[in-house]
């Protein structure tokens, strides 16, 4: 979770002013709390973000940003841990609202020894 909490906070409250690009047109680490806009996106996606980076998982060529892609940095098993963490501190309300959202999406599963999903 240190990689997550440099930039994202060890609260997941994210940089401030997240919602606003920065001088250099970057937009800061957002929350991962209730407050952010994490909790919508399927689990796929956010495996994907972690794992790829922004840019390669949402298929935008020139999107700026400064959170690296951790693929090279943490096992899948790893990407996995600190998506369930940040996924333990959401209120039960938001879980609640999630499941519509995500519903009949795949849950990211780390294959041993590789790094395919399952």
């Amino acid at each position: 979770m240190a990689h997550c909490a440099s930039c994202h906070g060890r609260n997941l409250e994210g940089q401030p002013e997240w919602k606003a690009q920065d001088k250099d047109g970057i937009l800061p680490a957002p929350p991962h709390d209730e407050s952010g806009h994490t909790w919508p996106h399927p689990d796929t996606l956010l495996f994907r973000i972690t794992k790829l980076g922004v840019a390669e998982a949402a298929n935008l060529k020139d999107y700026k940003t400064r959170m690296p892609a951790f693929g090279g940095i943490l096992t899948d098993a790893e990407i996995i841990a600190a998506l369930s963490y940040i996924k333990s501190r959401w209120p039960d309300d938001m879980l609640r609202k999630r499941r519509p959202a995500t519903a009949g999406r795949r849950r990211p599963r780390a294959q041993p020894g590789t790094h395919a999903l399952a």
